[in-house]
């Protein structure tokens, strides 16, 4: 696979890049809004049906709920998930597509000239799906679905991204019932930064490495597996770190996991049920959990709701509460606001994004206003 990269400046980046239209009061895409708006990044896809042009960039009102289209970053393929670095400086994304690729942008603000792309490279693998960066902001880390690997590259002062510097594939165990090989859908650090854990759809594992954070490579310490047919998705953990929830895609259910942080390992336990019901097939496909862990919430697609979780016993049970229509089709991200009080929902095959209201002392959701039209939404990063 090839490993480019480049730099740009003002609004045009390496890959060609550049931002079409204002703000709604006339501002510069890209630069904080004043009037107490906050930014909103939105992957798509580039290809396919009521395909996108590339990262949609808008602003939510955290009073409201309410999002205001800012315009476009084009030039980047299929960037169909986001991650921001730590110090808010620069936002990658993924480019889906055969000759997978990561890009580096710089978020601009005021008087900068708005979002620049700094350039992308190569995972070594065909069609990332999921990136994160290390805690330590030093590391990003992505994970390759077609090809079931997991890639690292180095993260520059400047926020682009150095070469490749450690590719890993999931070999074994042999795929699960009906899949052909392993397919990497996230991978994310524990949140005491002991472990980096894959979570493979494919082969229904989930692998924890060591993270060498002088050379950028990753060692495997341990290997959990689901029962067969599961598909697990994505793995969230709890604040306290001590345990994570695994939404599996294929079987419809949910498990809560025991960590160890001495040695990575997870300790899956029983299955539990989504909350959906009826005669749609339900596919789930992400947690995202309050940073009080209070409650959670699952994003189930085909079923088109939102189960909401009363967490207990300090994080080690789930009770369901109950499920809520999302309000769009396919829900196939979540994500909270900074401040926990808005939960935003990217639709992707409604071209939507839905946003609720967050009751922090019960959990209940409450729609807020109309969704706002985004194309193949796929992802939603609020600042």
């Amino acid at each position: 696979m090839g490993d480019g990269t480049g730099s740009g400046t003002g609004g045009y980046g390496a890959v060609g890049a550049r931002y079409e239209g204002r703000g709604p009061d006339g501002s510069i895409p890209g630069a904080y809004p004043p009037g107490g708006l906050r930014p909103l990044y939105l992957g798509t896809y580039t290809s396919g049906p009521s395909a996108g042009t590339g990262i949609g960039l808008a602003a939510y009102d955290p009073d409201t709920g309410a999002i205001s289209s800012a315009g476009t970053l084009t030039g980047v393929e299929n960037p169909s998930y986001l991650a921001l670095h730590p110090n808010g400086r620069t936002l990658y994304a993924v480019d889906e597509q055969e000759d997978g690729r990561v890009t580096a942008i710089a978020t601009g603000g005021a008087g900068t000239g708005g979002p620049t792309v700094l350039g992308s490279r190569g995972t070594g693998g065909a069609a990332p799906t999921h990136l994160s960066v290390h805690p330590g902001g030093r590391w990003l880390l992505s994970a390759n679905y077609t090809s079931g690997s997991v890639a690292v590259h180095p993260i520059e002062p400047s926020g682009a991204l150095g070469r490749r510097t450690d590719l890993v594939t999931h070999a074994a165990p042999p795929p699960g019932p009906g899949r052909s090989g392993p397919h990497a859908h996230q991978v994310v650090t524990s949140p005491d930064r002991g472990h980096v854990l894959a979570v493979d759809l494919g082969n229904d594992t989930v692998y924890s490495y060591r993270l060498d954070t002088s050379a950028g490579t990753l060692t495997e310490v341990a290997r959990t597996t689901t029962r067969p047919g599961a598909g697990p998705r994505h793995l969230t953990f709890h604040p306290s770190g001590t345990f994570a929830y695994l939404a599996n895609e294929l079987d419809n259910t949910v498990v809560v996991c025991a960590y160890d942080p001495g040695t990575g390992r997870l300790t899956p336990g029983e299955p539990r049920p989504t909350g959906t019901t009826g005669t749609a097939r339900s596919f789930p496909a992400q947690f995202v959990v309050t940073d009080d862990g209070a409650f959670a919430y699952l994003a189930n697609r085909g079923h088109n709701s939102l189960t909401r979780y009363a967490i207990e016993s300090s994080g080690a049970a789930l009770r369901l509460l109950d499920t809520v229509p999302v309000g769009g089709d396919w829900p196939r991200q979540l994500s909270l606001s900074p401040a926990g009080d808005l939960l935003f929902a990217a639709n992707q095959r409604s071209n939507s994004v839905t946003v609720f209201r967050v009751d922090r002392a019960t959990g209940e959701l409450r729609p807020m206003g109309d969704p706002f039209a985004s194309p193949v939404a796929a992802c939603a990063l609020p600042l």
